[in-house]
């Protein structure tokens, strides 16, 4: 696969760890351009100073998904550096506990915020930049197992965020497909991982170990390289929907 994105630019939001750092290190082995963004500057610029040490081309910049402007941004970046994007890869997103008999409106507006208006905003922009280009290129959407059922009771408002980008998913394959367009929209939707989330959703370090702990699930590694294998399939086939969890995860 190594040199099968030589000439083409990837847009990595969520870039500062878990997935999307892990996809930022796989679309460069495969010679892409990265532009990466995230809220945690001082790790974009380790991941930056990582991947340009390899002889990646690496741009960062700043970017809270709840910020308009911030997203924009990147995609301006993009045009600045490399002359506009090829491939976004929605990695940004979080999840929380927060019931919805129970949990404070602020962690409902944060979920919907990242993982839906953000993502849609970053997609909106990368469609502007590839058409205008002409460019035939791709949209993933970093989804979850979540999107396609309940996981548990304290957590319909994070799954209804991801069954949200299911059908924001299929509702742009369709609007481009209607105007005939070149580009393709795929979802990666992974069960446990072992990144940040479980201790972010649960609002304790110790949910890391308690959620990961019990068998072996996948790393984030294993979605970045999901990723690239979606972004390379030849221009006629469009992975739809990738869904991948643990072998030893029950539902």
């Amino acid at each position: 696969m190594s040199g099968a994105l030589v000439g083409r630019t990837a847009v990595v939001t969520g870039a500062s760890s878990g997935i999307g750092a892990a996809t930022a290190r796989e679309l460069t082995r495969a010679g892409a351009a990265v532009v990466l963004g995230a809220r945690r500057m001082d790790r974009l610029e380790a991941l930056a100073a990582e991947l340009g040490g390899s002889g990646a081309a690496v741009a960062i910049a700043a970017t809270d998904m709840r910020r308009e402007a911030d997203v924009v941004g990147l995609f301006a970046l993009a045009r600045e550096r490399f002359g506009g994007v090829d491939v976004l890869v929605n990695a940004a997103g979080l999840g929380k506990r927060a019931p919805l008999g129970s949990a404070p409106t602020e962690l409902w507006r944060e979920m919907l915020e990242v993982n839906v208006l953000g993502l849609a905003i970053a997609t909106r922009e990368a469609i502007r930049d590839m058409e205008r280009r002409g460019a035939a290129g791709h949209i993933v959407h970093v989804s979850s197992m979540a999107a396609h059922r309940i996981p548990s009771p304290d957590a319909a408002m994070y799954a209804a965020t991801k069954f949200a980008v299911r059908a924001l998913t299929e509702g742009l394959r369709q609007e481009l497909r209607a105007r005939q367009s070149a580009i393709r929209v795929s979802a990666v939707s992974p069960g446990h991982v072992e990144t940040e989330f479980a201790e972010v959703f649960a609002g304790r370090p110790e949910a890391r170990t308690e959620t990961y702990g019990r068998f072996k699930v996948l790393e984030a590694g294993d979605i970045a390289a999901a990723i690239l294998w979606v972004v390379t399939r030849p221009p006629y086939a469009e992975v739809h929907d990738v869904l991948v969890r643990p072998t030893a995860q029950r539902n």
